[in-house]
């Protein structure tokens, strides 16, 4: 799974329980894309979650 590469937020473990109170694993992917950046003179690509994008973190190329 990816991770942002600017707050390094991922994926997160935890527990489905259901109506009867039996537990199986869940996981809750965050919301990460592969975004062209700037980087210095030149542009990259790497995995940035869209609550970077949305508030102003990285600049888009």
């Amino acid at each position: 799974m990816a991770k942002c590469a600017i707050c390094e937020k991922g994926a997160h473990f935890g527990n489905n329980v259901s109506h009867s109170h039996r537990r199986s694993n869940k996981m809750w992917k965050s919301n990460v894309k592969s975004v062209k950046v700037k980087v210095g003179a030149g542009a990259r690509k790497m995995y940035v979650c869209t609550s970077c994008l949305k508030s102003g973190k990285v600049e888009r190329a």
